[in-house]
């Protein structure tokens, strides 16, 4: 059980680093596709494709994971 909590905590830190160094690079976000709408006093920001891209970059990380 000891093994599982060393793993998911690794696999946690790891996500936060990449998370950190994507924010901070600017390297997602703001694709042409995505819905952004500004008036004022209300703003909406809809990442369509950064979450398509996002599904499709895991979908393959997991599949190569599983072979």
């Amino acid at each position: 059980m000891q093994e599982l909590g060393k793993l998911l905590f690794i696999a946690g830190l790891a996500m936060a680093v990449a998370g950190l160094l994507i924010w901070k690079t600017g390297l997602i976000g703001r694709l042409p596709g995505d819905i952004s709408v500004q008036r004022p006093g209300f703003s909406l920001y809809f990442p369509v494709t950064t979450c398509i891209v996002i599904s499709i970059v895991l979908t393959l990380l997991m599949w190569l994971l599983r072979r």
